[in-house]
C-alpha cells in the first residue's frame, strides 16, 4: 500500500543545494535528513521534497540526463505574501506574479538556484479583527510621575509626555503632575495614584545612567518590576518612560534628538492602553448583558431550570 510521496530534484552545484535548503526551511519545510553538501531531504505537512547535487560520483552521461529532468515545482502555502518577502530578500528572480480577483489566490513563479522554477500558490491569511485602543485622550485623566534626579533629561521627557497628551486631546486640568526624588520612588508614587481610581493611566518618567558600581542594575530591576507590578495589580495602565542608558549621550538622544522622545512615546502608549481597557470592558459588559437577557427570556418562556427540591429528613 502507498506509504509516502517522495519527489527528488537534482542541482549541479552543492552551493545551490545549500541556498535552496535554507530558503525552503525559511518558508516552512522541516529537515528530515541530509545537510551534508550532497543531499537534503525536507518534509512538508502533505509532501516531501529532496534536493541532491550532481557530484563527480555520477558519470558524465548520467549527469547530462539528470540535468534535463523537469525542474518545475509547485508549493501551496497559507501566506504567499510572506514567502514573497523571503524570496525578495534572497534576490531570487521573479518570473510571474498574478492574483485571481474572484478567489484572491496569489500565484507567482521564482527562478531558484540550480535552474529550478518554483511556483507558489495560496491565499493571504485572513487576519481577525483586533480590538485596539484609540489615541484619543479627550475626557480621560492622566497622572505623570517624574523623577527630579537627572532633571536635565527628565524635564525633556516630561515636555514630550505633556505634548503627546495635549496632541491626543487631553485638557490641562485632566493632567496631574507628581515629582519624586529619583526613579526608585516612581513605583510607590505610581501605585498610590493608581489606587485612587481617579486616573485612566499613569505615565512614569525617569532617567538612570550606568555608573561604576552595581547600583545601576539594582535600581533598574526594582523600578521596572515595581512599575509593572503596580500596573498589573491595580489594573490601571502605566506608561514606561524611564530611560536606562549606558551614557549621557544615549539619554540625550532618547530625550528628543535622533532616537525620538521616549516621554512622548510613553504618553501615547498610556492613552492607547487607557482606551483599550475601556474597549475591552465594554465588550465584556455587552457579553454579560446578552447572557442575562437570554436567561430572562428563558424564564419568561417557561424554560428556566426548576430549582432542585430538598428532601426532608425523617426523624
Amino acid at each position: 500500500m502507498l506509504k509516502s510521496l517522495h519527489i527528488g530534484r537534482y542541482v549541479s552545484d552543492p552551493k545551490d543545494l545549500r541556498v535552496l535548503a535554507e530558503f525552503l526551511r525559511a518558508i516552512g519545510f522541516e529537515t528530515l535528513a541530509g545537510e551534508d553538501g550532497r543531499s537534503a531531504i525536507l518534509s512538508a505537512p502533505l509532501a516531501m521534497l529532496s534536493l541532491n547535487s550532481l557530484t563527480k560520483e555520477y558519470s558524465a552521461e548520467l549527469r547530462e540526463r539528470l540535468k534535463d529532468v523537469n525542474r518545475l515545482l509547485v508549493i501551496e502555502v497559507t501566506n504567499p505574501d510572506a514567502v514573497f518577502e523571503i524570496a525578495e530578500k534572497r534576490k531570487f528572480k521573479l518570473l510571474a506574479d498574478s492574483t485571481n480577483p474572484e478567489t484572491n489566490e496569489r500565484s507567482f513563479s521564482l527562478e531558484l538556484p540550480g535552474e529550478i522554477v518554483l511556483t507558489i500558490k495560496g491565499r493571504p491569511e485572513e487576519v481577525a479583527a483586533a480590538t485596539e485602543g484609540r489615541l484619543n485622550a479627550a475626557g480621560k485623566r492622566f497622572a505623570i510621575v517624574v523623577s527630579r534626579f537627572n532633571s536635565f533629561i527628565t524635564e525633556r521627557l516630561l515636555q514630550g509626555a505633556l505634548d503627546g497628551l495635549r496632541r491626543a486631546g487631553a485638557e490641562s486640568q485632566d493632567i496631574a503632575l507628581v515629582r519624586v526624588p529619583g526613579s526608585f520612588e516612581i513605583p510607590s508614587a505610581a501605585r498610590t495614584l493608581a489606587e485612587t481610581k481617579k486616573f485612566d493611566a499613569i505615565i512614569c518618567i525617569g532617567c538612570l545612567l550606568r555608573g561604576d558600581t552595581a547600583h545601576y542594575d539594582v535600581i533598574v530591576n526594582e523600578v521596572t518590576r515595581g512599575i509593572g507590578q503596580s500596573a498589573q495589580e491595580t489594573g490601571v495602565p502605566h506608561g514606561f518612560g524611564v530611560l536606562t542608558c549606558e551614557t549621557l549621550e544615549q539619554a540625550i538622544d532618547r530625550a528628543g534628538l535622533k532616537m525620538g522622545n521616549k516621554g512622548l512615546e510613553a504618553a501615547l502608549a498610556a492613552v492607547e492602553m487607557a482606551n483599550l481597557k475601556r474597549a475591552v470592558s465594554s465588550q465584556l459588559s455587552a457579553v454579560s448583558t446578552k447572557g442575562l437577557r437570554s436567561q430572562v427570556s428563558g424564564v419568561r418562556k417557561g424554560k428556566a431550570t426548576p430549582a432542585p427540591q430538598t428532601r426532608k429528613r425523617r426523624s
